[in-house]
């Protein structure tokens, strides 16, 4: 079995995909950007045991992912979005296909859901524009057959973003509407891994992957409360405080802007209707690519309990 090679294998995703291509009895190379930092869910004896290799590289610098390709043998990579990319990974992309690379699996975003071409997505849309960049980049070099673009829903660990609150009892919350699925990042790994070994399933070239209940920020918010034994206070914050709380925190402008615009809405349609058709084929999909259900979000909070102070 050819290795494969994961650039970003510290990432959340990146790390569960390493560890599952590894399981599948590959030799994974774990493309780096600083070689001496941990990798999530591998220890140094497991790694030493384990089929893994460590190699410098920057998606940011081609001529580095070029060598780390080179030195791995690697057929088949999995890459991430660098947001501050110019070229939105273009370099690093045809620099792999150079050095050998026959089939990429990319993290995608979910917020690509519309029937507007790659090139065509607006670029005040900023999480679809530069996800969208990327696949187009990728469909340039590898062509449409050659790459997979694995598109998750909400992350359930964006709601770390309210831990503070949640310690202390008083959560001052934006995005009260706004929809989500809190995907579990190690079911999305996963299936990277499995992808990334064994390559899509039913002709997939877009994986959707989402989390089994669809619930408001606020009602995940409460939820976490119940199931640390809290009576939440919540307070709902209004546009122009979430973005000034953005600015402060140091966000981009135009992130600030974008999500203050974004989370104000209840979002895209998580049901089967035709803004947003591919929601339970994404919930689907983890139990398609690993032989499981996705992770039930009460599931995921009673394991990080520690996480929010209890």
């Amino acid at each position: 079995m050819d290795p494969v090679i994961v650039f970003g294998p510290t990432g959340q995703v990146g790390s569960v995909a390493a560890l599952t291509a590894s399981s599948l009895g590959t030799t994974v190379w774990l493309a780096m950007r600083n070689t001496s930092k941990p990798i999530p869910g591998l220890s140094q004896s497991s790694e030493k045991e384990g089929q893994f290799q460590r190699v410098y590289a920057d998606l940011e610098k081609p001529s580095t992912v070029s060598q780390a390709v080179h030195t791995a043998g690697a057929k088949r990579a999995f890459i991430y979005l660098v947001h501050h990319a110019v070229d939105h990974l273009a370099g690093a992309i045809k620099a792999m296909k150079d050095a050998g690379v026959d089939f990429v699996v990319f993290l995608s975003s979910f917020t690509i859901y519309t029937t507007q071409a790659l090139r065509d997505i607006d670029k005040d849309d900023l999480l679809p524009y530069v996800h969208a960049q990327v696949e187009a980049n990728l469909e340039d070099v590898f062509g449409a057959d050659a790459y997979v673009a694995v598109r998750p829903g909400c992350f359930i660990t964006n709601l770390l973003s309210e831990k503070e609150g949640i310690i202390k009892n008083d959560v001052s919350l934006y995005g009260a509407e706004f929809e989500q699925d809190s995907v579990d990042p190690r079911d999305v790994g996963r299936v990277v891994g499995h992808i990334l070994v064994s390559g899509p399933k039913k002709g997939q070239k877009k994986v959707y992957v989402y989390g089994p209940q669809v619930r408001s920020g606020y009602e995940c918010v409460v939820t976490i409360g119940r199931l640390l034994g809290k009576d939440l206070k919540v307070t709902i914050l209004d546009a122009k405080e979430a973005y000034d709380n953005y600015i402060r925190a140091g966000m981009p402008l135009s992130f600030a802007n974008y999500s203050a615009k974004t989370l104000g809405t209840k979002g895209p349609d998580k049901g089967n209707g035709e803004r947003f058709p591919k929601y339970r084929e994404g919930v689907e999909n983890v139990k398609l690519y690993t032989g499981k259900p996705p992770v039930e979000f009460d599931e995921w909070v009673n394991e990080n309990k520690a996480l929010f102070g209890a």
